[in-house]
């Protein structure tokens, strides 16, 4: 009987902790993903959100800090930012000062860093942040044809481009161009003419933007390769 009972015993601790096992997979459950995991911004965004973005990011997908994920994915996007995973969350991330992001069309490509966008109705002249390409009016610099020709083949007529600002920086500039990144399905045209070398790092007043940083190591390869204007000018 002393062994029915021992036998009994040991079983019952084998199920309990068979059951305090099962009861602790879920905390494990989580596996780190990058932008690369979501094939869209949107899908990217409603998992942030779902682990209790804004106010949480633990696959560190909202790289700058503005309450979106990867926003240099591909669209459909979306700027839901939900609940930030409760209240104090949520009024810490409303006291930061919001970032804009409007779909427009281009209308017209006036130099390698300026376009005019038909937005919400109204045309508007968009200064690209971040970067600086040569001019081509008032005297026409080494690079400058080129940049232009280049962000023509980027954005024809018509494009559809989201319009980021950025918190750090101003929303127009001192001639009342709005100030934004300006994405095609997913690619910074601005980073894109820094990478083949026909528009420089443009850091305003001393005070850089959110994507200084990989703008400029971009901006590196660019010189080492010798590519556009560090090549030919």
């Amino acid at each position: 009987m002393r062994h029915v009972l021992g036998s009994l015993t040991a079983l019952l601790l084998a199920l309990s902790g068979a059951t305090v096992l099962t009861a602790a997979s879920p905390a494990s459950a989580h596996t780190d993903k990058d932008c690369s995991d979501f094939a869209t911004q949107a899908d990217a965004q409603s998992y942030f959100i779902s682990l209790g973005g804004p106010s949480s990011d633990p696959d560190r997908l909202d790289a700058d800090g503005d309450g979106i994920a990867c926003d240099s994915n591909p669209c459909p996007c979306s700027t839901n930012t939900g609940g930030g995973g409760g209240t104090a969350g949520t009024a810490s991330h409303k006291s930061k000062k919001t970032t804009r992001r409007d779909y427009a069309r281009v209308l017209r490509v006036v130099d390698g860093d300026t376009y005019d966008v038909r937005l919400h109705g109204h045309k508007v002249r968009i200064r690209v942040l971040g970067i600086d390409t040569p001019e081509v009016y008032g005297g026409v610099q080494c690079g400058g044809p080129q940049a232009s020709a280049r962000a023509r083949h980027l954005l024809p007529r018509g494009t559809k481009v989201l319009l980021t600002s950025d918190t750090t920086q101003q929303l127009k500039d001192r001639y009342g161009r709005s100030l934004r990144y300006v994405s095609k399905s997913g690619k910074d045209i601005g980073k894109t003419l820094v990478r083949v070398g026909l528009a420089r790092v443009y850091v305003y007043n001393h005070k850089p933007f959110k994507r200084t940083p990989a703008y400029k190591h971009t901006q590196a390869t660019a010189k080492r390769a010798h590519r556009g204007i560090w090549g030919y000018c």
